[in-house]
């Protein structure tokens, strides 16, 4: 994989559901290509990187710390996003991030997507859309997750 990013990846992946070729183009033109290594490490939870990240080739684990080990909560497949809080609210990182197998991630900083803010605010909005749309599915994935864990313990008693 090249060290451009491919804008068919991102017309294929949950960013670009909605985005024309050249929207996608305009896209791949201001973000950056990141290639990982097996178990190397793209982001770790509590850093202020605020960057977007779309997995465009691989496997990352997205792990969460609890009693001084990660846990591994979400394995994201190609075409999925991952950041969406980080990069709207420029918060910190609420998960790390690691490569399951050698990976290609694409990541779009803050700054760049804004400077597309008066060029072309049509491709802004319609981004917007889809980080609302994908933190939707996120919510709706874990709220799901939830009722079936609260479903298994209840029906056990408690014994699990």
């Amino acid at each position: 994989m090249s060290d451009q990013p491919d804008a068919k990846i991102i017309r294929s992946s949950s960013l670009g559901e909605e985005l024309n070729d050249k929207e996608c183009r305009t896209l791949a033109g201001i973000m950056r290509v990141q290639h990982l290594n097996d178990n190397q490490q793209l982001v770790g939870e509590g850093e202020n990187d605020n960057a977007l990240f779309l997995l465009a080739k691989g496997e990352l684990a997205v792990l969460s710390r609890v009693e001084e080990q990660d846990v591994v909560v979400y394995r994201m497949k190609v075409g999925e996003c991952a950041g969406t809080r980080a990069f709207v609210d420029r918060t910190a990182r609420k998960a790390t991030l690691r490569s399951i197998g050698d990976s290609v991630v694409y990541s779009l900083k803050p700054a760049d997507f804004e400077s597309l803010l008066e060029s072309d605010p049509h491709l802004v909005y319609t981004v917007m859309r889809a980080l609302f749309r994908i933190t939707h599915a996120n919510l709706m994935r874990m709220n799901q997750e939830s009722q079936q864990l609260s479903n298994y313990i209840s029906k056990t008693h408690g014994r699990y």
